[in-house]
């Protein structure tokens, strides 16, 4: 990340190549998938799973997952606070099923001046026709032109953001000024499966048997997720991974 000098007095322009993700709250563990799938042949019995090891079900997890029974996998839930660039945002809220969100509004609060700027290794350059297409590495000439472009088009566009402000025009319509590339934030709550669903399109992987295309920032996030939701859920993640990483 970098950080630079003023936009306005008072209003310091700053700019972020990385994402933020925590986990803010959950109720998520490989058990929640055990009592779930074996309720449908030991009734109310299948409460007894929660005083269980789940490592001693890990092959119960893997057939749900193989075998496609995607429901046991719905009884959990994650909340992540996110912190990305709103063209981030733009495309994560396709993700409808099994999704709730919660975002930041322009129209309330008075918007901060951080901008995403793409990092060194971030790859510039898309090469072949669409539909079939890859990135490859900028040059450093190109990786200099992106940033310098992009953090005088960010100053130039919040300074006139807080031009019509102290105008007295309203936020809500001040905003339209603002670019894509602005940081917002939001909560993002979802269930094992949703994040699996949203994993297999936005991330790239070795283990995956379907391939995706995931632009990179969103990728960022993906990852970031994927990594706090393994720790909670381990069989449950490492299932997936075995089966292609295909959602249930």
């Amino acid at each position: 990340m970098t950080d630079t000098d003023t936009t306005t007095p008072g209003n310091a322009a700053r700019f972020r190549s990385d994402v933020t993700v925590e986990l803010v709250k959950h109720s998520a563990a490989d058990s929640d998938v055990l009592w779930a799938a074996r309720v449908s042949t030991a009734g109310e019995q299948s409460l007894d799973e929660l005083a269980k090891d789940p490592e001693r079900s890990r092959g119960l997890i893997n057939y749900l997952m193989r075998d496609r029974h995607g429901s046991p996998f719905e009884h959990n839930s994650m909340t992540f606070f996110v912190s990305a660039p709103i063209f981030v945002f733009r495309e994560f809220m396709r993700h409808r099923v099994g999704w709730s969100y919660n975002e930041e509004s322009g129209r309330y609060r008075e918007l901060q001046p951080v901008f995403y700027v793409p990092g060194a290794d971030r790859r510039l350059v898309q090469q072949g026709r669409p539909g079939k297409y890859e990135f490859v590495e900028g040059t450093a000439e190109q990786h200099e032109l992106a940033a310098k472009a992009m953090e005088e088009s960010y100053r130039q566009a919040y300074a006139t953001y807080q031009e019509m402000l102290a105008a007295g025009i309203a936020r809500e319509v001040a905003r339209a000024v603002l670019p894509v590339g602005l940081f917002s934030s939001m909560y993002a709550t979802c269930n094992a499966r949703s994040l699996m669903h949203f994993l297999s399109l936005r991330t790239q992987h070795e283990q995956a048997t379907v391939p995706s295309f995931p632009q990179r920032e969103i990728e960022m996030v993906g990852e970031r997720m994927e990594q706090l939701w393994a720790g909670l859920m381990p069989l449950t993640h490492a299932a997936y991974n075995a089966n292609g990483r295909v959602a249930p």
